[in-house]
């Protein structure tokens, strides 16, 4: 399944939110038409949607009320369309937002950030910069995936998950190798150190893993 299905038929704009939406670690596809989103939406699904109006053949706002009709996918308009009509007629066939052209792609990235976190937070972890994927196992830095060994994704996971809370030392090395593991209890700090070297902006004084004297690590 794809993250985002971009239905636009302006080529510039298109590919401007293919390449943003890709940079951010999302799976992106491009439709030109409604006919061709429709395709698309049927062999391959999508996570969200982000829909043009003035579409040839199939429009904006009849593709809306299709999806709508089988699926609750969200759905973020994006049009020149800027009357109240137009945008209280989106609403009423189940758009999710309307936002006018020209937009801020800042401002899309953070809805659709946010959309993605309300209604797949089982699959995924946003705070800030940092976007972790459970389903893929991936870690994505400012929209640049991180390599991750299978280790280190645990543990980010499981701090990432119990953000704020100070983790012992030794919980934290049996929740992830076990407490039948061969490893030398001294593994956790050494991943520890290959996270913040990886997520952190400088590693000698990171922002989100840090020390907790006499006790372990905590996430912020």
């Amino acid at each position: 399944m794809a993250d985002i299905l971009v239905v636009e038929d302006m080529v510039e704009i298109g590919e401007m939110l293919h390449d943003f939406l890709a940079a951010e670690g999302y799976d992106v596809y491009h439709a030109a038409s409604g006919e061709e989103a429709l395709e698309i939406y049927a062999s391959e699904g999508a996570k969200l949607l982000i829909l043009d109006i003035m579409l040839p053949g199939i429009d904006g706002f009849s593709l809306c009320k299709r999806i709508r009709q089988n699926a609750n996918t969200p759905i973020i308009i994006i049009s020149a369309r800027t009357n109240k009509d137009d945008k209280l007629n989106g609403l009423i066939l189940g758009a999710d937002d309307y936002i006018e052209k020209p937009f801020d792609i800042d401002l899309l990235i953070a809805k659709i950030h946010g959309i993605m976190k309300r209604r797949y937070a089982t699959d995924e972890i946003i705070d800030g910069d940092i976007r972790l994927d459970k389903n893929s196992r991936k870690v994505y830095l400012k929209g640049e995936e991180v390599a991750m060994r299978a280790k280190e994704f645990d543990l980010l996971l499981y701090m990432m998950e119990n953000k704020g809370k100070a983790l012992k030392k030794e919980d934290l090395f049996n929740k992830i190798w076990g407490f039948e593991s061969d490893s030398e209890p001294q593994t956790l700090n050494v991943h520890i150190k290959y996270l913040r070297d990886k997520l952190e902006e400088d590693s000698k004084k990171p922002v989100h893993i840090q020390t907790v004297w006499g006790i372990g690590y905590r996430y912020e």
